[in-house]
């Protein structure tokens, strides 16, 4: 018995490739012309309907004062190196069990037998040194440069909050292994902010979950490392982005403005 074979269904009308410009082609149309335009209809669609192509215009295409230079990719590269975080940390959330019991043991099963475990869990933690160390030099370009003056005060204390979010992320996660090093090592990082003025004490009731360390303990930094800390460092970046988009960058110290030849005559 012959079996039937089937049509191949057509393309919709919006999918199909628009005519081809004069002496482009020959006319011809391939399947990778179908899939760019494919694309293309896509893309008009969603802009169409929520007008986005605006705001990243508006973000991405801006002037940039003389002098710019490597030193201001460090904000980007911060900002790369916390993404990497989020992603590395959600898959190693998959096997991760907060609990005194397991969680040591849910590391070692992550580290040697997990598929990409070791490399996972190798780019999470030495990942969020990475980050410390751009956001230090980050904000330190930002300070040399006179970057943190008017108009962009603001910019600036949003900058030195993401710096404590990004310690406060790295400090929860290191007792995460929960083995005697990372044990002992975050009691004293505990005890150190309970000798701070005023709120100390309830800082430190506040990370343990009580007045000595217990079961919930863990849990506690798991949440703070895992749910509130990144969200609080994705809205702090979101109104860091929009400020610099607004207010523009600054030009290096070094680098003096011309003045205007027009101006300069008008006063000769």
């Amino acid at each position: 018995m012959a079996r039937l074979k089937l049509p191949v269904p057509p393309v919709p009308p919006a999918l199909k490739p628009r005519p081809a410009r004069p002496g482009t082609g020959n006319g011809r149309v391939g399947p990778l012309d179908q899939a760019a335009e494919a694309g293309i209809t896509v893309v008009d669609w969603i802009d169409e309907r929520t007008s986005l192509s605006g705001g990243l215009r508006w973000m991405l295409f801006r002037k940039v004062p003389k002098g710019t230079n490597w030193f201001y990719t460090l904000g980007s590269a911060a900002m790369f190196a916390f993404l990497s975080q989020a992603v590395t940390g959600v898959f190693l959330a998959m096997y991760y069990d907060p609990s005194p019991t397991h969680a040591y043991e849910s590391i070692r099963y992550v580290t040697n037998e997990a598929f990409l475990g070791e490399f996972v869990r190798g780019m999470h933690k030495w990942g969020s040194t990475v980050m410390v160390i751009l956001v230090f030099l980050h904000m330190g370009r930002t300070f040399f440069w006179g970057a943190y003056k008017y108009p962009r005060e603001l910019n600036w204390v949003i900058g030195v909050v993401l710096l404590i979010m990004t310690m406060t992320m790295s400090f929860t996660g290191y007792l995460l292994p929960f083995d005697q090093r990372s044990y002992w090592a975050t009691i004293v990082g505990v005890n150190i902010n309970g000798t701070g003025p005023l709120i100390g004490p309830y800082l430190s009731d506040f990370l343990r979950a009580g007045p000595e360390f217990g079961a919930t303990t863990l849990s506690r930094f798991y949440a703070i490392h895992m749910m509130l800390v990144p969200g609080l460092i994705a809205a702090l970046i979101g109104a860091h982005l929009y400020l610099v988009a607004k207010l523009g960058t600054t030009a290096p110290p070094w680098i003096k403005a011309k003045p205007d030849e027009r101006l300069t005559e008008s006063e000769v």
